[in-house]
Order: C-alpha cells, then sequence, then structure tokens
C-alpha cells in the first residue's frame, strides 16, 4: 500500500521571547497500514498516539524548535521509542524546551528519508528559526513546510532567532523551485500549493511580511 498523509490537529501555547500565545498546530503523518513517521509532534503525544493507530513510528520529524512544534515530541518518542530527528542548527532553541533531552539524530539538508515505498528530501530552509527544515515528498507531490512558508505568505521573523531576508531567500531559491502544483503543508492554517504562492514573492518583500 502507498503512503497516505494523515492531518491531526492539536492545540497549546507558543512560547518565545517572554510571550506566549494560544496557537493550532498540524501535525502530519506519512505512512502507510504498517510504518509511518510524524512531522512536527505539537502539544498532545497521546492524541498523536492515538491518530498511530498501532502503527509503528519510525521518526519523529522537526521542522525546527519552536516550542510548540516539539512540546509534545520526548513523550511521544518515549511511548514509542521512535527517535526524534532535528537539524542541529535549532538546538540553540530546542535546549529552552527541553533542557535534559536531546534529540536522537541530525537532519542534513539533501538527506532522504523513506517511509512506506515514499522519499522525503529534507531541504535546510532557514530565516523563521536557523534550523528550519522543509521536508518535500515528490511522490506525493507534497512539500511539507513547517512555519517556513503559510497560505499568504513566508513564516514570522519578528523574534529571536529569526531573519526575513533568509526566509525570502529559503522560499525563492529552494520552495518556488518546486513543481508549482505541488502541495503545501503547513505547521498552522490551511494548504496552499507552490504555485498559488509564487506570484507574490515580490509583494511579501515590499511589505516585509
Amino acid at each position: 500500500m502507498a503512503a497516505r498523509i494523515e492531518h491531526l490537529v492539536t492545540s497549546g501555547t507558543f512560547a518565545l521571547d517572554g510571550g506566549e500565545w494560544d496557537v493550532d498546530n498540524n501535525v502530519w503523518i506519512v505512512g502507510d497500514d504498517t510504518e509511518a513517521v510524524v512531522i512536527d509532534a505539537a502539544h498532545d503525544a497521546s492524541a498523536i498516539q492515538a491518530a498511530l493507530g498501532g502503527r509503528t513510528l519510525r521518526a519523529i520529524i522537526c521542522t525546527h524548535a519552536h516550542n510548540d512544534h516539539i512540546d509534545a515530541a520526548p513523550a511521544l518518542a518515549d511511548a514509542t521509542g521512535a527517535p526524534i530527528l532535528l537539524h542541529p542548527d535549532d538546538l540553540v532553541l530546542w535546549r529552552r524546551t527541553h533542557p535534559d533531552r536531546t534529540p536522537d539524530a541530525e537532519l542534513a539538508d539533501g538527506q532522504e528519508l523513506g517511509i512506506a515505498g515514499t522519499r522525503l528530501t529534507v531541504m535546510h530552509t532557514p530565516g523563521h528559526a536557523p534550523g528550519a527544515v522543509c521536508l518535500y515528498a515528490p511522490e506525493l507531490a507534497t512539500v511539507f513546510t513547517g512555519d517556513t512558508l503559510f497560505q499568504g505568505g513566508p513564516g514570522a521573523t519578528g523574534r529571536s532567532f529569526s531573519h526575513f531576508p533568509t526566509i525570502v531567500d529559503s522560499i525563492r531559491d529552494r520552495l518556488l523551485a518546486l513543481p508549482p502544483e505541488t502541495t503545501v503543508r503547513t505547521g498552522h492554517g490551511d494548504s496552499t500549493t507552490i504555485g498559488a504562492e509564487a506570484p507574490h514573492l515580490d509583494e511579501w518583500i515590499a511589505r516585509g511580511h
């Protein structure tokens, strides 16, 4: 059976730079009837484990290490035995949430992760966070962008460890080079496509979004 994409929304708090905000996060599960990976273990390890339904969890992949994307990762790892994967440039953020637990393995640009016969290619896309990555699955015509690209523009860059020109470069050079029909599955909110977002790059730059 070919890999499929499942979507779970969990709710919690995003905290950074002394502020806190209530947020809803997209959790993505990619796999088949026997095995899966989780992209961004947000807020509720029990709900994510229930959605897995007894399948073997091969990895917990972190698009970046803001607390709302990783807060449930250690509990999910402990419950399933799955390794936590994070780009090393985001360890500085990871340690703010989990000072006593390190990720199990590093993500690297160009790395390929396989699940249920499907390839997920790691794309390092800094800007929202220094170690932010996107995961491109050409067989599924999908890219999982975390908080790098949303419907309507780039992820936020107004807080620590973020940089607007860098995120624009990441989107222009890496994401907008993907086929226009590629579905963009984001860390929050609705999905979009590369083709729908590409025409607005100059507009984003002009408004410094």
